[in-house]
């Protein structure tokens, strides 16, 4: 994908959601078949509704690059978010192809993966939203930082613009309601210092512990519990590796790392990923001790794919293979959902 592209605000932005949370859909225009669920109720809209398989559809009007990501990560169209992006609005899911983002053969692989209407959250799964939101915001950051320490100051600068140019308004209004001080501001900053080439290693690094800082206050307004519950934690790590996942299939094209954006992407979101796992690894191993062993296998092996912040010649693992890994992962972490018999 092109980095100046990248680098571009939306206008509007989407949810990151997980397969494990509840949600309830409500329409505003026609394009995907709705399936509700009758456990939800109102609460703040994201960029997804429900598709006919009954998991989230990505709104193709709302929804910020890393979503859009997974459309072309599933057709291998490169920088087809950015033209998905550049083509909005729509009416109607079908104008991808009357605006020429995408050919017909191509929308029928994707048709229930998209909509243009929005879904609801509500309890836990508008938690899970927050904080998945979140950790986005710090895979960014802590990728960012890796480039930096690496003297890669251009291409840590897309990683610093993402929090605040695709996240930050995505997540804003439930920043408001749970009465976090505002720091888009502070993100903005050290975008700033970044882009005048980051001359004081001293003032960017200050700069980019206050925005790491206030990120993690912004988790903070979660419940403590919370944070330590496995079950909400897992859902968590799965919409992250979801994410990185997306990302991932769109960085390899041909057998190579194409867009190194996308492969630094979905590294700091696995990074992120392991890390709250081993937050509540004791937990899980105490009540599933081969479960535990199992998601840190597989976390490792995942982890392989990504050796550092600078891409390698070529992939460590095929698009395949880093999606089977990500599949058994949120496989073996859906069993320590199920009640004890």
């Amino acid at each position: 994908m092109l980095p100046s592209f990248r680098q571009l605000p939306t206008a509007a932005a989407t949810a990151i959601l997980v397969a494990l949370s509840g949600c309830v859909s409500t329409p505003t225009n026609t394009g995907s078949t709705a399936s509700p669920t009758p456990t939800a109720t109102t609460a703040a809209t994201s960029g997804h509704s429900m598709n006919h398989g009954g998991k989230p559809g990505i709104n193709i009007n709302t929804a910020i690059l890393s979503e859009l990501d997974k459309l072309e990560a599933k057709l291998g169209i490169p920088a087809l978010s950015n033209k998905i992006q550049a083509s909005r609005p729509y009416g109607k899911t079908e104008e991808l192809v009357s605006k020429n983002v995408i050919n017909q053969a191509q929308f029928d692989q994707i048709k229930d993966m998209v909509t243009i209407e929005d879904v609801v959250l509500t309890g836990e799964a508008k938690d899970v939203d927050y904080m998945t939101k979140l950790g986005l915001m710090k895979g960014h950051l802590f990728v960012a930082k890796e480039l930096l320490d690496a003297g890669k100051v251009d291409q840590a600068e897309p990683h610093i613009g993402h929090p605040v140019e695709e996240i930050y308004a995505d997540v804003e209004d439930q920043l408001n309601e749970r009465k976090v001080p505002e720091f888009k501001t502070t993100l903005i900053k050290l975008q700033d210092l970044i882009k005048a080439g980051a001359k004081d290693p001293a003032q960017v690094n200050a700069e980019f512990n206050t925005s790491m800082q206030a990120v993690d206050g912004a988790i903070a307004a979660l419940p403590e519990a919370q944070r330590q519950d496995p079950k909400f934690v897992l859902q968590v790590i799965n919409g992250l590796l979801d994410t990185a996942n997306s990302e991932y299939g769109a960085a390899v094209a041909n057998g190579k790392i194409s867009a190194v954006i996308e492969y630094q992407d979905s590294r700091g979101f696995v990074m992120y990923a392991e890390t709250l796992y081993q937050n509540i690894a004791a937990q899980v191993a105490k009540t599933n001790p081969d479960i535990d062993k199992a998601i840190v296998a597989n976390m490792t092996e995942l982890k392989a794919n990504w050796p550092t912040a600078i891409a390698p010649p070529a992939p460590v693992k095929t698009t395949e293979q880093v999606n089977q890994l990500v599949k058994t992962i949120e496989s073996d972490s859906q069993k320590v959902f199920k009640p004890a018999s």
